[in-house]
């Protein structure tokens, strides 16, 4: 079954901020709310450092919703406002949400808030209003560093996709790009499985993948 996901080369992100821009922007987010976050880690001495002064390593790590493929927010909303989608995504309806906020204290990743003047739970869509149509979601369109990709997990994570890059690419940013895409697997420099992390799974299985190389993962389970 269909269920989409964003997998980021951490090697790869330069810690821009892009993605958090893009997505405020993009999807009206309130002042002082985050749909996705960029937290540095690091920097901490390496597991082999001879010197303290220069012995160090560090990485960002975007942190947004990570549309588990086993949701507690679904499992605790009471009036079904959570939900998962056809494609994989957890979604919330908020004709029926009463501002309870039973998602945000389950989530295991505080990435739920209440609009306080809306009075109903909002979190990382997925840009589904634009993925629905085939585009890429904002933060994967304006990612700087060529980090993040979209894609099917069904199909494996080296089919997703960005904006392609290169001089001769088309750069007509749309709000679906419909410009020349490459895949994780094409772009990507080579990554071993144990290169592939997840954040801290709680029973949830939380679908979005971290790739990071040669530094030591601090995001959670594996």
């Amino acid at each position: 079954m269909t269920h989409y996901a964003i997998v980021t080369d951490l090697n790869r992100c330069v810690g821009c901020l892009a993605c958090m821009v893009a997505c405020k922007a993009v999807n009206n987010v309130p002042i002082g709310n985050y749909w996705n976050k960029v937290l540095r880690i690091g920097p901490n001495l390496k597991p082999d450092a001879q010197n303290v002064g220069h012995d160090v390593e560090m990485y960002y790590l975007p942190v947004g919703c990570q549309h588990c493929e086993h949701p507690a927010c679904v499992d605790v909303c009471p009036t079904e406002a959570s939900h998962v989608t056809a494609d994989g995504t957890v979604q919330i309806d908020k004709s029926k949400c009463i501002g309870c906020q039973f998602c945000a204290m389950a989530c295991p990743y505080g990435v739920r808030y209440l609009n306080e003047e809306e009075r109903v739970v909002e979190k990382c869509t997925l840009c589904t209003q634009i993925t629905a149509q085939g585009g890429l979601p904002q933060c994967v369109i304006q990612c700087g560093g060529r980090a993040r990709f979209f894609g099917d997990l069904e199909q494996g994570i080296d089919s997703f996709e960005a904006p392609a890059v290169g001089y001769d690419t088309d750069r007509s940013y749309d709000n679906l790009y419909t410009g020349n895409r490459v895949t994780l697997g094409d772009l990507a420099e080579e990554y071993a499985e144990s290169d592939v992390h997840h954040l801290n799974d709680v029973g949830n299985e939380p679908a979005f993948a971290y790739i990071l190389r040669d530094r030591v993962w601090q995001g959670g389970d594996q």
